[in-house]
């Protein structure tokens, strides 16, 4: 067996067979096939299903993947537990590439013996599979989603950079629904379940080495592997950025955990000390795992700390200057070139402290000037602009600055704008342009202070790794 399984024709299948096809729209296969179908998949769909007579959804089926003649890269298995084993034999048999089993009843709810006979299957035919109990994957470049839950019920996000595993299903299709609402676009998803085959360790790899991923988010409860974890984890996290976050945490978690997904939760303590040791980035509610997402998938890394601040509002100003004292980063000081620059087209009740207060009424004019000249100033590191809506000067003008700038500047820039309909409908202007924003001062600090803590990470493996290769050089020059 490979040590780690190849997701590859999971992800990117050229012909698909979903067992428990049917035409009944309250069955999950007939949602999965349709799914498949609204998604624009461009490879081959094989519905399979024992009572089939003839089409489902316009597709010739089969009553058995045996009775299929051409190759399948993905079988999606969505039948009861009972009958899963039975058809895993025959994906082995025919030579399926991969399977994802989607059925749940299995450890979760006790049956390990039905588990341990899909697990001695998938070994007995080498077969990469993903489940059971669990959501299955959607892939926003091959337009695969074996998700059994209507398009209708829950948004597709855009394309996007990226990817997100989920031992939960529920976790997984909530976050899946907020980074559409959110405005920043996904490459990948992957609900494991039970991972009794495929597990956390397989995953990461994948999605470390995978160039259209270029930055994880995984939601775990418990991991299978320790070792073979912590060593993809070691890698992974020197190539991208991986932001986690860990159910189980409390003994009512842990034992919730286990009964969800048959997870074994372990020590909380042993967690966190694995995820600071290897560059993981923690997020302690979903909420903080998407803020920190979009900050690393739209921005630059920055090392230094030094943070200019405008704002069109003296008090969430004055709550900005709290948030990055609260988050360990200082309140960049204004160079005297740039208060010289400012001096001339601010109006005399600006003043050249920061945070920098343009007033209620300041425009898109005094935007354009800020945001231009602190990009400029050497003393400042990144770039904290406030926007509020809600006052005379700021328009849909103010949006089209800041996006202008947000998305050509070459140090980190996010955006704080909380506020109504007004306010969210510029928030999406923005986001959907690639510019980060929160809903306060507190969110983009702790985004802002992420984004740091992970550059300094990355910063010391790329100067440790230099250090090696150079001392290796010297050894051999000295041979």
């Amino acid at each position: 067996m490979a040590k780690y399984y190849d997701l590859n024709k999971m992800m990117n299948p050229k012909s698909v067979a979903i067992i428990g096809a049917s035409q009944n729209t309250n069955k999950i296969g007939h949602i999965i096939m349709q799914n498949y179908i609204s998604m624009g998949y461009g490879g081959k769909i094989y519905p399979v299903n024992v009572n089939a007579e003839d089409t489902i959804l316009g597709h010739k089926a089969f009553k058995s993947v045996l009775d299929i003649k051409d190759s399948v890269d993905l079988a999606v298995i969505a039948i009861p537990a009972k009958f899963v084993p039975q058809s895993l034999e025959e994906c082995g048999k025919a030579k399926v590439k991969s399977v994802i089993i989607v059925s749940s009843g299995f450890a979760e709810t006790g049956n390990a013996d039905l588990q341990d006979a899909i697990v001695s299957i998938a070994k007995k035919y080498s077969l990469p599979v993903l489940g059971p109990n669990c959501l299955g994957v959607m892939d926003m470049y091959s337009r695969v989603d074996t998700m059994f839950l209507p398009s209708f019920k829950i948004d597709r996000p855009s394309i996007g950079g990226v990817s997100f595993a989920s031992q939960s299903g529920a976790v997984g299709s909530t976050v899946l629904d907020l980074i559409s609402h959110e405005n920043f676009g996904l490459s990948k998803f992957i609900s494991y379940g039970n991972a009794a085959v495929i597990d956390e360790a397989d995953i990461l790899n994948y999605l470390a080495h995978d160039p259209t991923t270029k930055v994880i988010i995984f939601y775990i409860e418990g991991v299978k592997r320790g070792k073979e974890f912590i060593k993809v984890a070691k890698e992974a996290t020197k190539l991208k950025p991986v932001i986690i976050i860990k159910g189980g945490t409390t003994p009512a978690g842990s034992q919730a955990a286990h009964s969800h997904t048959a997870s074994l939760a372990g020590s909380h303590q042993a967690y966190e000390a694995v995820f600071e040791q290897f560059g993981f980035i923690k997020a302690q509610s979903l909420d903080e795992m998407l803020y920190f997402a979009k900050i690393f998938v739209t921005q630059p890394l920055m090392t230094k700390n030094r943070i200019g601040v405008i704002t069109n509002g003296g008090g969430v100003g004055v709550l900005a200057a709290d948030s990055l004292y609260a988050n360990g980063l200082q309140l960049a000081p204004l160079s005297d070139q740039s208060k010289s620059i400012l001096r001339k087209v601010m109006p005399p009740i600006v003043n050249m402290t920061m945070p920098m207060d343009m007033a209620g009424d300041a425009d898109d004019q005094r935007y354009a000037a800020a945001i231009d000249t602190l990009s400029n100033d050497p003393s400042i590191d990144a770039l904290m602009v406030i926007a509020l809506f809600q006052t005379p000067g700021a328009d849909s003008r103010v949006a089209a600055t800041i996006i202008k700038y947000g998305t050509q500047n070459k140090k980190p820039l996010v955006v704080v704008s909380p506020g109504g309909n007004y306010a969210e409908a510029h928030n999406n202007m923005m986001e959907s342009s690639g510019v980060p924003v929160y809903p306060s001062p507190e969110d983009a600090a702790k985004a802002l202070a992420a984004l740091i803590k992970y550059s300094e990470y990355r910063s010391r493996w790329v100067h440790s790794d230099a250090k090696d290769k150079n001392n290796k050089k010297d050894q051999q020059h000295n041979k």
